[in-house]
Parts: structure tokens; sequence; C-alpha cells
């Protein structure tokens, strides 16, 4: 008896996972700039799509826009298995690599996505007044240019303050180590310019949640250049930054911490 009712949960609950994984649906290689863009560019085609994964059943959810890592010369755009099934439309974005292109060629596209996310979540049942952008150590670096400097979705009639939240992982807060070796700057010499996060500290940016590994462990004093921006954003007048240090973890901090992302997400939304 108790073999049969253990089958029977079991199979209860491998239904009810398939029946919750089913609400959602997935649409691969959209495209985010116009076609025209397209035209004789084999490369920005290949790079320059999205994948979007969204609640099939539901109005008005909020939304992930996520930026995969790889030091902005490798990876490829990505829907984390630790962001799914949690009731939020992600967008895995594709962006062009150095050195095929350089900066900030990668940051464009970047912004673009999250341009497209604004223009067209509607059409998905999305909100494109609770859409959050995030990513991993470049991915995260990229989510925080787009944010903060405020010219790269301008350039889209769009104002990077209606960002609902900013939730980089690991990211670089001075300039990126691969635009420094684009322009000839060694990796350990840091550099603070338009191309760094920090030279954009202000206090009506978005909500901003900052997530490290454990500073011992991290690369290149990932966790130091984030509580930089921490203070500095405050010292700005931010009332809303928060970074976390993820003890016992190194750079490589995602499955701890998408639970946090989407604990965020849900913070933020609660306080409308």
């Amino acid at each position: 008896m108790k073999k049969i009712l253990l089958l029977l949960l079991v199979t209860c609950s491998t239904a009810l996972t398939f029946a919750q994984k089913s609400e959602y649906d997935i649409k691969k290689d959209i495209r985010y700039y116009p076609d025209s863009e397209y035209e004789n560019d084999a490369y920005k085609a290949k790079q320059c799509v999205l994948d979007i994964y969204y609640p099939a059943n539901k109005k008005n959810f909020a939304t992930i826009v996520w930026f995969h890592g790889g030091g902005i010369t490798s990876g490829s755009k990505e829907i984390p298995e630790g962001l799914k099934d949690k009731g939020y439309c992600i967008i895995g974005v594709g962006y062009r690599l150095s050195p095929n292109v350089k900066a900030p060629a990668y940051i464009e596209d970047s912004a673009a996505a999250v341009a497209w996310a604004f223009k067209n979540i509607k059409q998905y049942g999305g909100d494109p007044d609770k859409i959050f952008v995030s990513g991993h150590s470049a991915g995260g670096y990229l989510a925080l240019m787009v944010g903060l400097d405020k010219k790269y979705l301008a350039k889209h009639n769009i104002d990077a303050n209606k960002i609902a939240g900013l939730i980089p992982l690991s990211p670089h807060c001075i300039t990126h180590f691969t635009v420094r070796k684009e322009n000839g700057i060694d990796e350990k010499q840091p550099v603070i310019d338009e191309y760094a996060p920090l030279y954009y500290v202000r206090a009506d940016a978005p909500p901003l949640l900052l997530i490290t590994g454990d500073r011992e462990l991290e690369m290149l004093g990932r966790y130091e250049e984030n509580a930089y921006m921490m203070r500095m954003m405050k010292i700005a007048g931010h009332k809303d930054t928060t970074l976390l240090e993820l003890q016992g973890y190194g750079h490589i901090m995602t499955y701890p911490a998408y639970p946090l992302v989407v604990k965020e997400v849900k913070r933020v939304l609660d306080k409308e």
C-alpha cells in the first residue's frame, strides 16, 4: 500500500511539474534590430537575436532581460534554468562580441534588446512597466551600462529610468577589462571612463541590487568594485542600492544568486 501511495505521489508530482512547465511558451531567434540593419551583415544576423520565454496564460507579468557572461569575447544567449517557472518572462539576449566588434557596439546591442522588450512585451502579455535588467559578469556589466548611461536607451526613445530594476551579478563597475584590452590597457590597470558604470552614478537611477561572490574568491577585486559602486550611488543620493556578497562562492556564483534575483523582482513589484 505504501509503495502504491508513493507511486501515486511521484506520478502526481511529475504531472504537476510537467503541467507547470507547459504553461510557458518560448520563441527563439527574434531579431531586435530593424530587418534593414541585418542586410549584408551575417555576423549581426547571427548574434543580434533573442529568445523569449514567457507565461502562456498570464497577463501583465514582469520580465527579466538577461545578458550572458563570457568576458564580452565568448558565450551565447541563454534562458537560465534558475529563473524559469517563476511566473516571469525571461528574455535571453545575444550580442556581438570582441574582437569582431569594439566598444560601444555590444552596449548598443544590449540597449537595442532592452528597447525591443519595452516596445514588444505587451503583445506577449507582459507589462512594459515591469521590465528588469540582469546578467552575470560581462552580462551584468552590460546591464549596468544600459541602465545607468541613459544615452543608449535614449537612442530608442526610451528613458532608462523606466527600467523597474537593475540586478547585475558579479559585474565590472569600472571599465570592463575587454574594453581596456581593446585600447591596449592591461586588465590589472583599473580605469573609470565613459565605459565604466561608476562614471554614471546618479540619484534617479532604477533600484539597484549588486550581487557578487566572496571577496576572497572573486575575480580581480570584483567585490571591491561593487562595494565602491554601492557607496558612490548612496553618496549621489540613490535610495535603493544594495550589495550582497555570497560567502564561499567565487566568480561563478549564479546558482545561489538566481533565487536572489527572483526575490528582488518580487520586492520591487510589491512596493508598487
